[in-house]
């Protein structure tokens, strides 16, 4: 008897496991069907999303950049835009899957709260590039140092998360939007003129009179030192083994470092002229004779 209802159960349960193979051969046909629509239509939002996406940048940069807004709130506003509509195509995948709208919006929310306590750092970026962009600081093509640590370069571009700094060297920076927020820089190109502070070291035994002389004459020729500014020369310091003499004139930013480059060059070619010394660290050995006949050393330096 136990062994006929074993057998039965056996029986019975293979008719249940043949019947659930069945079904799901029946409708494996109708579900690969869906999932192929599904992945068809998820493609589709893809390139229609990344389409509507390039679109919708295309024109609102077009529109901010006619009314003259400044290029780094502009590249700040084009990046927002971008991952904002992104993340509503994701969303319109997930619900394209059969995730429930709600679902998906509390979803993100968790999300975002989840990396916005694990990632303070980027959501401190983030604040300090809109902070930049409320205060302007500086602005695309501002020559900026960033004095905590000595960073700098040509703005180049302002986006969410990083401010892009180009080298004179030609090398690229990523620079933090929250450390340029947080700390103190120097704007170097924020003014069109910019002064040119100079010192130049002559030894005492040079005529301090004719140094003047030929720097106010090189400055005079100079046609990129602006002549409504004061120039002004003058003995900066009595160092211990030189005369320091500055000099300080006004020139546009962008010829700050040709006039520097080109001052340097002709005021040393014309104090060597004019038998101005410009002393430098130097050994001197004196001979002479000692009591006995031979010869004895000296230095000094």
């Amino acid at each position: 008897m136990d062994l006929t209802e074993g057998l039965q159960d056996i029986t019975d349960a293979s008719e249940e496991a043949k019947d659930l193979v069945q079904g799901i051969m029946s409708d494996l046909p109708s579900k690969l069907l869906d999932l192929g629509f599904r992945i068809v239509v998820t493609i589709i939002l893809l390139v229609l999303g990344r389409f509507l996406i390039n679109a919708v940048r295309k024109v609102v940069k077009t529109a901010l950049m006619k009314a003259k807004i400044d290029r780094g709130v502009v590249q700040f506003i084009d990046s927002f835009i971008g991952i904002a509509l992104w993340l509503v195509v994701i969303a319109s995948i997930a619900v394209n899957y059969g995730i429930d709208a709600a679902s998906v919006v509390a979803l993100l929310g968790s999300a975002g709260i989840a990396i916005g306590l694990s990632l303070q750092g980027a959501l401190s970026n983030l604040a300090g590039g809109i902070l930049i962009l409320m205060i302007k600081p500086f602005k695309i093509g501002d020559y900026i140092i960033e004095h905590t640590t000595e960073k700098e370069g040509f703005v180049t571009e302002i986006n969410i998360f990083y401010t892009h700094l180009t080298t004179i060297e030609n090398r690229l920076v990523v620079v933090p939007n929250g450390r340029l927020a947080d700390a103190s820089l120097t704007n170097i190109t924020r003014f069109s003129e910019r002064r040119l502070d100079q010192r130049v070291a002559i030894s005492y035994d040079s005529d301090i009179k004719k140094a003047k002389d030929i720097i106010a004459g090189l400055l005079a020729e100079c046609d990129k030192v602006l002549d409504d500014h004061p120039v002004d020369i003058f003995v900066d310091q009595l160092g211990e083994s030189a005369i320091i003499l500055g000099y300080r004139a006004f020139v546009k930013t962008a010829d700050f470092h040709p006039v520097r480059w080109e001052l340097n060059e002709k005021i040393k070619q014309s104090f060597d002229k004019e038998g101005i010394v410009i002393p430098y660290n130097q050994l001197d050995v004196h001979l002479h004779e000692g009591r006995a006949g031979g010869k004895t050393g000296e230095f000094s330096s």
